[in-house]
């Protein structure tokens, strides 16, 4: 296991910010207003020589109720926990506060190497603060600017001999960004390449829940408020003997809607999760499935060429399950035509039930997604299309239809030799992607398709005509004299 340093203190003295400069990225929202943070996120951390997990928490705050407030601050106890050590960040420049003595009395009872930060100790208002900070009995308190990464050598020098001590740290995992496949390269999914997944759907769907029933454990926060999530949030599971990283993203609302400028961070984390993700399992509610921005996140998943499934949650409540299941299917086929033919699961993400055909829907989409076509098949199967539905002739001129290669995976791209693809219709394009949808069984998976013309093969038709230098003509009037 990787040294693991858990990042914890009352809302707004820098935690997210401090995080982000760990880790050397901004994964984390951060925002002027406190709570911003509110799960869990983990990353990979470098300070100078030392690697390690760094844990991003909630703002701890004096609630032991079943309030928002409350939820967050055991999910933080729980990251200290998991933790093996701690660093207590404090705002040097509001100074000691009651909820910091209360924090530094969580800590004191939790048992956990603790390690006191004072943030934001630019100035002689700083200074103060890490002066006062001593009254808390952690030990000295080191002086930190996260913002500007100051303090950093002495976080280093006070974390070197945690890490030692410790068992020898294993190389921490990193996302796996996706890029367009070669035919060449074959998708391994391996520990240290898991099965990228994003749950996408509108606010209070249940993404967060689902999750979670499928960890076996409580590990990112829910309840009935609405729009709990914020931060895309990535969660290793194995599951069923598969590695995969789901990635837990807040709810998208109406563009209209979205007028707060963290909601806008927060949709642009789970748009950033998405152009991650291999798979993106499209969360709707059983009770209002298929409403206008459900289908505008399906059709960007598709856009963004990723294997798409699409899961009904809350399907325990549904009374009469066989009569809506057939107008689901016949809503999905109508309104979502581009994405004709994939994976609709019904499930309960709070029983659990459907989560096996919600693995295996994963799986198969998984495999269409990859797949290859040989290019005899391929070919044939151009001659039997264009056979049974010739492509038109614009101005009398027949458009020909010469072979067809597969040229990527992930999504399946293939390329169609013709003349004139310019005057090829629309809807030629979509009779293609059709058939290769129904004939080499790609159900639901984008296709890409795109017409090229065969270059000509005379290497002097298109070479533009050389002017004469100045030079060149004046040899060759000289040369006309002298004859």
């Amino acid at each position: 296991m990787s040294f693991t340093l858990a990042i914890v203190g009352r809302p707004n003295v820098g935690k997210s910010t401090l995080f982000n400069r760990l880790v050397g990225r901004r994964l984390a929202l951060v925002d002027d207003q406190p709570g911003v943070t509110r799960d869990l996120r983990e990353g990979a951390a470098r300070l100078g020589p030392l690697s390690f997990t760094v844990i991003d928490t909630a703002g701890l705050e004096d609630a032991t109720d079943d309030s928002l407030q409350g939820r967050m601050r055991r999910l933080t106890e729980r990251a200290v926990d998991m933790a093996d050590a701690c660093l207590f960040l404090i705002d040097g420049r509001a100074g000691i506060t009651p909820v910091d003595e209360t924090v530094a009395e969580i800590l004191r009872r939790r048992g956990k190497p603790v390690i006191l930060g004072v943030n934001k100790a630019e100035g002689r208002q700083g200074e103060a603060g890490v002066l006062e900070a001593f009254a808390l009995g952690l030990g000295e308190p080191i002086a930190l600017s996260a913002e500007h990464g100051e303090g950093m050598g002495e976080l280093a020098g006070a974390l070197q001999p945690m890490i030692e001590a410790a068992e020898p740290a294993e190389e921490a995992e990193t996302e796996v960004d996706v890029v367009d496949g070669d035919l060449d390269e074959v998708r391994e999914i391996t520990p240290s390449k898991p099965l990228q997944i994003a749950v996408i759907g509108r606010p209070n769907a249940g993404k967060s829940t689902l999750i979670n029933k499928i960890l076996g454990d409580d590990r990112l926060l829910t309840g009935p408020e609405a729009g709990i999530t914020r931060d895309a949030i990535a969660v290793p599971v194995t599951w069923d003997g598969v590695p995969m990283r789901i990635f837990d993203t807040a709810g998208m609302r109406k563009k209209a809607k979205v007028q707060e400028k963290l909601e806008k961070l927060s949709v642009s984390d789970g748009l950033r999760a998405v152009k991650f993700a291999e798979i993106v399992v499209v969360l709707l509610d059983a009770a209002i499935p298929f409403e206008s921005q459900d289908l505008r996140i399906a059709d960007l998943a598709e856009r963004e060429g990723r294997a798409v499934v699409v899961a009904v949650n809350k399907w325990d409540l549904e009374e009469h399950r066989q009569e809506k299941l057939a107008e689901l299917k016949e809503a999905f086929d109508r309104l979502l035509p581009q994405l004709r033919g994939a994976p609709l699961v019904t499930l309960s993400a709070k029983t659990g039930r459907g989560l096996d055909r919600l693995h295996a829907a994963i799986l198969k989409a998984h495999e269409v997604w990859n797949r290859r076509v040989p290019t005899a098949k391929l070919n044939q199967w151009l001659q039997a299309m264009t056979e049974a539905h010739p492509p038109p002739a614009p101005a009398g001129r027949r458009i020909r239809l010469r072979y067809a290669t597969q040229a990527k995976t992930r999504p399946p791209g293939f390329v169609v030799m013709c003349s004139h693809p310019d005057k090829l219709p629309e809807s030629y394009s979509r009779y293609l992607v059709n058939g290769l949808r129904d004939d080499f069984d790609m159900p639901g998976t984008p296709i890409r398709l795109w017409m090229r013309s065969q270059a000509d093969k005379n290497p002097y038709k298109d070479r533009k005509k050389s002017t004469p230098s100045r030079l060149t003509k004046h040899v060759k009037k000289g040369a006309t004299k002298k004859g």
